[in-house]
């Protein structure tokens, strides 16, 4: 079994006692360490000095460049993120865990088929492929998690996106994907509360419905286009729970533009997608406009609409949640999971798989 330990130290005094548990202070020194199996990866960062990582296992090639215009701290990001991504996976199996910590040390299909999506993106196509043939082997409808060895981890029951984002990873990497889509009602979604009727599952089961390609155009799922409109579109903008205008619009809107593409909602999605924008803080979104979670941005949500708002064009409000995102980032460049809404101290798990991907993503988009 792959067993994660992470150890994350930080330059300076803390002044949140909620972090002891992933921060020490140590002068002038930022160190995450991960180590699984026989394998040990070391992602380092002095002073400001470009990150390095150690590995038991052989060096993988260069990843695809930004492109022309990218700025330093773009760069930067991008880098780290890639190492912080190549230091949680197991390259043998291709199991990715969310977080080196303890209740995060599982694969979440939803977090590893974005690694998978990030990995393609950068050039690494085998590494990319090899993470959606581990997916494509667990039964999705055993658990919302699993143990790097496959096995369904007790607590949280099977959720409504798994299978399509596995088929959309899938599709990314250029492979054939298998599963049949599953039920997305009734259902938890990405923000794993109760069941329901949420847009995240509606949009992400798209991946696996019949496609209808018209002539030189991309896959269009036209069935889940219409279901969407007629169940979640009010005042020209997508909800997050079915025929409830009520519920307040979701980030998850930004999966129909990517990686989800159903282009004939990019204007519901784009009018949710910059009121969600211009209503974020200094640190960036929350998940949803009725989140009942607390005032505290998360990075994954601000990363994934900065991503689906460059697609759109819309590239000053990317940029801008780009720039939050980037405050959100410890000195050693890793994305907590969140951050105090005050501080932009993080509050939990520091890294996230799922941020460092989408953040990837999204930089390639704006810079590709």
């Amino acid at each position: 079994m792959l067993a994660a330990v992470a150890c994350i130290v930080v330059s300076g005094g803390m002044r949140s006692d909620s972090l002891r548990h992933s921060y020490l202070p140590r002068a002038n020194v930022l160190r995450t360490v991960v180590r699984y199996g026989d394998r040990r990866a070391v992602v380092d960062s002095s002073l400001g000095r470009p990150l390095a990582v150690a590995s038991d296992s052989r060096p993988a090639g260069a990843a695809k460049p930004l492109g022309p215009g990218a700025p330093a701290w773009a760069r930067r990001l991008y880098r780290r993120s890639l190492l912080v991504l190549r230091g949680l996976i197991d390259r043998r199996t291709g199991a990715v865990i969310a977080g080196a910590r303890r209740g995060w040390a599982y694969v979440w299909p939803r977090d590893a088929s974005a690694v998978a999506m990030a990995f393609a993106s950068a050039g690494y196509q085998a590494e990319a492929r090899r993470i959606v043939r581990f997916l494509q082997g667990l039964d999705l409808d055993a658990a919302a998690r699993f143990q790097p060895n496959g096995e369904p981890v007790d607590g949280r029951g099977p959720q409504g996106d798994s299978a399509g984002w596995v088929a959309g990873a899938a599709r990314a990497v250029g492979l054939a994907d298998a599963q049949r889509p599953q039920p997305w009602r009734d259902r938890a979604d990405y923000q794993e509360g109760d069941s329901g009727d949420y847009l995240a599952n509606a949009v992400a089961s798209s991946a696996g419905e019949p496609q209808d390609i018209p002539a030189g155009g991309p896959a269009v799922h036209r069935r889940s286009e219409q279901a969407i409109r007629a169940h979640f579109e009010a005042g020209g903008m997508l909800m997050r729970e079915a025929d409830d205008p009520g519920s307040g619009v979701d980030s998850a809107a930004a999966w129909t533009v990517r990686p989800f593409r159903l282009p004939a909602l990019d204007p519901a999605a784009r009018r949710t997608l910059l009121r969600i924008a211009e209503r974020s803080g200094r640190f960036g979104i929350l998940p949803s406009e009725d989140w009942d979670g607390g005032d505290d941005p998360w990075t994954a949500p601000t990363a994934w609409t900065a991503w689906s708002l460059a697609a759109l064009g819309e590239r000053h409000a990317a940029l801008r949640l780009m720039g939050e995102l980037r405050r959100d980032a410890t000195p050693a460049g890793l994305l907590p999971e969140r951050v105090d809404a005050r501080t932009g101290i993080p509050i939990s798990t520091t890294p996230l798989a799922w941020s460092h991907a989408f953040a990837i993503l999204a930089l390639r988009q704006l810079w590709p």
